[in-house]
């Protein structure tokens, strides 16, 4: 796949007056709140930074590419397992969720890894050839003094924010962008390891720095990173040169603040809270408050987090097929660098038994199908608003050419976060205007205007 082109889009900046005061991570649970609905305009402005839209796992004959969504998944199991490794580092397993469990490394099964090689060579065969459209919500940073610029992948679900060193010689660092610590006035090298495991036995590496660290001009003077010298081949065409993670300390690898929670600190962003909103066209990551003109009805919906868990974690979660409750209590984490949405299989397994017509494509992997002429209105309530899921987020693609059943993008699949834990991806997030608010410890959701 080619390297992305790096003139960078225009970053539209919005002023404002207002002041916020950091209130700490305490660590202790905060109880449900009621659904709150915010007015218009009540919010404040920010920095708007468009994003470029992630894969589909639908290829160009409109079939579900099983290949691609197995891998992503595995490295979806492996990063949130190392989320609870760091969070046992850092806070102790009094912190995990009932049930949380930390799983053996998850490994991506032979015959997908065989597949992966090969679509790997067709690319190195055809390098001006991008047929999955392989990018993610990713937009630009800088970091040093000069700045050097990075494609990140903001990602609500990880703490971390680390890019691939000048050090970094194999292919996979080829077409990245890479920092030199060297060449930046501003770096200072820290002591200890950045370390991530993957599924394909790989590792991601590196030394520990501090510098400046810059988004859309919303800055962390001594913000800390790794600039990793290995890099797993799973990042092999991959756009993003690396990870910016927006969840909490407790979570983050390095021991350190994210890089927004620093930014807050130092008083460079206007208010303790960030949106996306991700859609097929003009998606964007908004810094210090809300963008208005994204959502419709005048209104967002809070709802609190459990933040104990180091995640963006929201209880008090039902599910309905059409206007049929399926599931009930249970708690979802939001999480921007995840595609898919996965629940305890026990859980999906209830909510597809809803769906007429439905049926297991992949016990094994917990995939299934339902009709394509007859798409279910899958919704999500946390005690207000049904969030519905369109048909187009829903369905990934056919089960087979010529085939009527459609994968579905509700996966069974038990991550190891604990008991009744869901983790709600972009086909989620797609759906609605999502706001993360450090200082109401919450999460909003509204409709997103079309």
């Amino acid at each position: 796949m080619p390297k992305l082109n790096r003139s960078y889009p225009l970053i539209f900046f919005f002023i404002v007056a207002v002041s916020a005061t950091v209130r700490p991570h305490s660590g202790i649970p905060t109880p449900q709140l009621k659904s709150t609905p915010i007015p218009r305009g009540a919010t404040t402005g920010g920095i708007s930074i468009p994003l470029r839209r992630r894969a589909v796992f639908t290829n160009s004959a409109g079939v579900f590419d099983k290949t691609k969504a197995l891998a992503a998944t595995v490295a979806t199991q492996n990063k949130h397992r190392q989320n609870l490794i760091n969070l046992e580092k850092n806070k102790g397993r009094a912190a995990f969720n009932a049930g949380a469990v930390i799983k053996p490394v998850a490994t991506i099964p032979t015959d997908i890894l065989d597949e992966l090689i090969k679509l790997k060579l067709k690319r190195q065969a055809e390098p001006l050839t991008d047929e999955n459209q392989d990018v993610e919500w990713a937009g630009p940073i800088s970091i040093g003094t000069p700045p050097q610029n990075f494609i990140i992948d903001f990602d609500t679900g990880s703490s971390d924010l680390w890019v691939p060193s000048a050090a970094c010689t194999s292919s996979v660092c080829s077409t990245k962008s890479k920092f030199s610590a060297n060449s930046s006035s501003t770096s200072a090298l820290q002591t200890g390891t950045f370390q991530i495991e993957y599924g394909d036995g790989s590792q991601v590496t590196g030394p520990i720095y501090t510098d400046t660290v810059n988004v859309a001009g919303v800055g962390a003077a001594k913000q800390t990173f790794s600039a990793v010298t290995t890099l797993s081949p799973s990042f092999e065409g991959d756009p993003a040169d690396g990870i910016l993670g927006m969840a909490f300390p407790s979570i983050s690898n390095l021991r350190q603040n994210p890089f927004f929670t620093s930014a807050h600190a130092e008083g460079t962003v206007p208010t303790n809270a960030f949106a996306f909103f991700l859609s097929q066209n003009n998606s964007e990551l908004y810094l210090g408050g809300t963008n208005p003109a994204l959502f419709v009805n005048g209104t967002l919906e809070f709802h609190a987090i459990n933040p104990k868990s180091g995640f963006w974690q929201i209880p008090g979660a039902s599910a309905k097929v059409d206007s049929t409750v399926a599931v009930t209590n249970f708690e979802t984490i939001v999480d921007t660098g995840t595609t898919l949405i996965y629940g305890p299989p026990d859980a999906v397994k209830t909510l597809y038994a809803a769906i007429p017509g439905s049926a297991v494509f992949d016990a094994t992997n917990g995939l299934y199908s339902f009709p394509c002429d007859s798409v279910p209105n899958v919704a999500f309530n946390w005690g207000g608003l049904d969030r519905s899921i369109t048909a187009d987020n829903f369905n990934l693609g056919l089960t087979a050419v010529g085939s009527s059943a459609c994968v579905g993008a509700l996966v069974g699949l038990d991550l190891g976060l604990g008991t009744g834990i869901w983790l709600l991806g972009d086909s989620f997030m797609k759906n609605v205007y999502t706001v993360f608010d450090f200082n109401k410890t919450a999460v909003g959701f509204a409709g997103i205007a079309v």
